[in-house]
């Protein structure tokens, strides 16, 4: 019962204790300020970022502007990291906790770490070689396997795409093994257009020939005047036309839809028709009618 006592006696005497109750609020406000601070450094950081890409762009030597986005995200991550990291090691400090003694410990646990986070460090590796290679960018279409839409940022250890409806993607780095960019090069629409067998192919080439040549004006997309390759299938009912559009990158599936109207239009003001699918259908009935009169 003494030593209970005792110990209620001392838990008590550090209750009441003023200093003790200084120290943690001292603690405590500083703990805030570190993080304060972190925060304020990591927002200048990040405009610093900005202003400096922003100047490199009335450089004459400058990379691409995909390439310039992609380093601006991963310089921003690549601060965020240290930043925080010393603010916790300050944090730490804070607590009274021997900061120079984890570090020193942090090396041994970090080797053992490592075998155990193959995983990870094949990410950062990977993310490493992706962006010093230029394999892709923030913003470009790309598909990684079963995934496929724009590159949303691209970090150390994870890549994010968001398809067209909207879905986010975060794929760790290491998974990456084969890449398809969109948007490297430039794009090729192409269209297939029906004319009817009755039809004046030789008139319908020319009609869309002339026509061809009137779209650079009318669409910046368009790389250069679209081709006309000539009859592409021999089908049921229609004679198929191949047309193939050169475009900047990723607009060949507008300048398509725009093309497959806009021929169209032009095919319909020429009096060229554009077939329909056609059904023959017999009768059994009228087919034993006609052999009985023929019989007769």
């Amino acid at each position: 019962m003494n030593q209970i006592q005792k110990l209620l006696e001392e838990l008590i005497n550090k209750i009441i204790d003023e200093d003790i109750w200084m120290d943690i609020g001292e603690g405590t406000l500083k703990i805030i300020a570190i993080l304060f601070v972190a925060g304020i450094l990591i927002r200048i950081g990040k405009i610093a970022i900005q202003n400096i890409f922003k100047v490199r762009t009335k450089s004459p030597l400058r990379i691409s502007e995909r390439r310039e986005t992609t380093l601006m995200k991963l310089l921003e991550n690549v601060l965020s990291y240290v930043v925080y990291f010393i603010a916790l090691m300050m944090v730490l400090s804070v607590l009274t906790i021997d900061v120079k003694a984890l570090l020193a410990g942090a090396g041994i646990v970090g080797l053992a770490v490592g075998f155990g986070a193959q995983n990870l460090v094949r990410d950062i590796i990977t993310g490493f070689f992706i962006i010093f290679e230029d394999q892709f960018s923030v913003g470009d279409y790309i598909r990684i396997g079963q995934f496929e839409g724009n590159v949303e940022e691209i970090g150390l250890r994870t890549t994010k795409i968001k398809s067209w409806t909207g879905e986010l993607h975060i794929l760790p780095n290491g998974s990456i093994n084969e890449v398809t960019n969109f948007s490297i090069h430039n794009s090729i629409a192409v269209i297939d257009v029906s004319i009817s067998y009755e039809g004046d192919i030789t008139k319908a080439e020319k009609v869309i020939h002339e026509f061809l040549q009137t779209l650079p004006e009318k669409y910046p997309e368009l790389v250069k005047t679209p081709e006309l390759l000539g009859v592409q299938n021999l089908a049921a009912s229609d004679v198929v036309l191949r047309i193939i559009a050169e475009t900047v990158p990723m607009r060949h599936w507008f300048m398509a839809r725009i093309l497959r109207k806009e021929l169209k239009l032009c095919l319909d003001q020429n009096g060229i028709e554009i077939p329909f699918p056609r059904l023959v259908m017999y009768s059994r009935q009228e087919e034993d009618q006609e052999k009985e009169l023929g019989t007769e």
